[in-house]
């Protein structure tokens, strides 16, 4: 009966990953549109998924502790229990689950390079449009103030 339950639980969770993967890669093209308010939404859309998980990633810890007697079992331990079809269907989860996982942890890593890119090109942008002061020099005041002043390229040449 765990097994089944088990198998119930990996099956549940490797669909709440594709969805989130897939919400991954709407994000990326969220993103390369500069869509602040559809980046909004998707980040909420994710927690819902995330949190999800996390429920069932507690009943699947709830389900091997029940099949195991200990509270700590890991699902590869669970596998090692189990023989014919019961041991290759919860294989094929659980590397299903890690091939999901991979593919997801390659987009997230894509979906932050590409927002620190973003951020990258903000940064220069308002560095453009607002330069910076001098930073103020400790030496002869009769000599700095005989250098103009730095002028901003929005001042108006006279």
């Amino acid at each position: 009966m765990a097994q089944h339950q088990l198998m119930t639980v990996l099956d549940k969770m490797y669909r709440l990953h594709q969805l989130l993967l897939e919400l991954a890669e709407k994000k990326t093209e969220i993103i390369k549109a500069n869509d602040m308010n559809g980046l909004d939404q998707m980040l909420k859309d994710e927690q819902k998924y995330v949190a999800a998980i996390q429920t069932m990633e507690r009943e699947r810890q709830k389900v091997t502790a029940e099949w195991t007697g200990r509270a700590e079992t890991t699902l590869s331990e669970c596998i090692n229990q189990t023989s014919g079809e019961v041991r290759e269907k919860l294989e094929g989860l659980r590397n299903q689950l890690m091939d999901i996982t991979a593919e997801l942890k390659e987009r997230n890593d894509l979906n932050q390079k590409l927002v620190y890119q973003s951020l990258q090109f903000v940064n220069i942008s308002m560095n453009m449009l607002q330069p910076q002061p001098e930073q103020p020099t400790y030496g002869n005041p009769a000599k700095q103030s005989a250098r103009p002043a730095k002028r901003s390229m929005f001042d108006k040449g006279v």
